[in-house]
């Protein structure tokens, strides 16, 4: 179900400014922290003695202390305190993991050790990129991580899920406009629409100034397991590609557990890049929208655990994005399984944008 050699979003590099930063990922619970010398620190959060989560305790400068016994624990997982003796058991010590900070993010491999390579971090600098400016925000949501993949990359929901901020009424239903799929390096999926001469739904609205018919040309992009970027390109009727705002949106999926996800979520933009008013405007609105999204995606889970069922019961052709990243990501867990030194490499996952939209890519 999860790929293990890999590497997972744990947090933003902003959340680090506090002491401790402490979450359930792939099941296994993580206590986090920044060093007094700038390098991060992941530990498994127990302690070793009596089993309570050190994320009970404190932290004394660059160690963790034990919230029961005041055992403390440095940055690599060796105990270097117990109260009341001198001498320190061999089996006093802290599963550690590889951790890293790249592109404001903070990145974590819960797999084979020896195969944490920095290198395999996909690209995703626009995130902190000068060039553009950054909404960001985090959803815990209480449903399987797939079921989040499927409904990213199946965009035709919005009609419907979100008719007030991103979607087009029913009678220009985004489920009409050609889809072109296309899988690349056996990880990567893109789901491809030219929307042209419609009507704007309100968020684009917003964004342009503009109440009239635009352009819209749209890409969800998946990379396994859970790495998704919405390309979302518009422009009034009439304007060039190259003059369009384009943004990019970036859902940034942890498994919690096998149903409940870790949901980091950026909107990125190239345009009014100093407009702070614009910036939390969009905030807000993405916040909106994908509370919608999770209130379907936490129906659908509980539906499925109840009727101890799957889905797609019924595959529709909306479905064909969906079941390729399934696909993908079931043959590499499988991969994973019968060779532990299974990697995924890393692809271009946007390329330019202007090409990308024109061609779907």
């Amino acid at each position: 179900m999860w790929l293990k050699n890999t590497w997972y979003i744990a947090a933003f590099e902003h959340e680090f400014d506090q002491p401790l930063v402490a979450r359930r990922l792939l099941d296994v619970p993580i206590i986090m922290y920044r060093t007094s010398d700038g390098s991060y620190a992941a530990l498994e959060d127990v302690c070793p003695h009596r089993l309570l989560p050190l994320s009970c305790g404190k932290r004394v400068d660059d160690e963790i202390q034990c919230g029961y016994h005041g055992m403390r624990f440095s940055s690599e997982g060796k105990c270097t305190e117990v109260p009341g003796q001198q001498q320190i058991p061999a089996a006093a010590c802290v599963t550690t993991y590889p951790i890293t900070a790249m592109y404001g993010l903070i990145w974590i491999w819960l797999g084979s050790r020896e195969l944490a390579d920095p290198s395999l971090i996909p690209d995703l600098h626009w995130h902190d990129d000068p060039g553009w400016t950054c909404s960001r925000g985090y959803h815990h949501v209480q449903a399987d991580f797939r079921l989040m993949n499927d409904n990213l990359l199946d965009l035709s929901h919005e009609t419907y899920v979100h008719n007030k901020t991103i979607g087009n009424g029913e009678e220009e239903t985004i489920a009409s406009y050609p889809l072109t799929v296309t899988t690349e390096a056996d990880s990567v999926v893109r789901a491809h629409r030219e929307m042209s001469n419609i009507e704007a739904p309100p968020f684009f609205a917003m964004i342009l100034g503009h109440q009239g018919a635009i352009d819209r040309w749209q890409t969800a992009i998946n990379f396994v397991s859970g790495l998704n970027i919405t390309v979302a390109t518009v422009c009034p009727v009439g304007v060039g590609r190259d003059q369009a705002s384009i943004s990019y949106v970036m859902h940034l999926l942890t498994p919690e557990t096998e149903n409940s996800t870790h949901y980091f979520w950026a909107n990125v933009r190239n345009y009014r890049l100093e407009d702070t008013e614009l910036t939390e405007t969009i905030r807000q609105a993405v916040l909106a929208t994908f509370d919608e999204d999770k209130t379907v995606l936490e129906e659908q889970q509980r539906q499925i655990e109840t009727r101890n069922a799957v889905v797609p019961r019924v595959a529709i052709r909306l479905d064909e994005a969906p079941l390729r990243a399934r696909r993908l990501l079931d043959g590499h867990v499988k991969a994973e399984a019968a060779n532990s030194e299974h990697v995924v490499r890393p692809v271009p996952l946007v390329r330019d944008m202007h090409e990308a939209s024109a061609q779907g890519r």
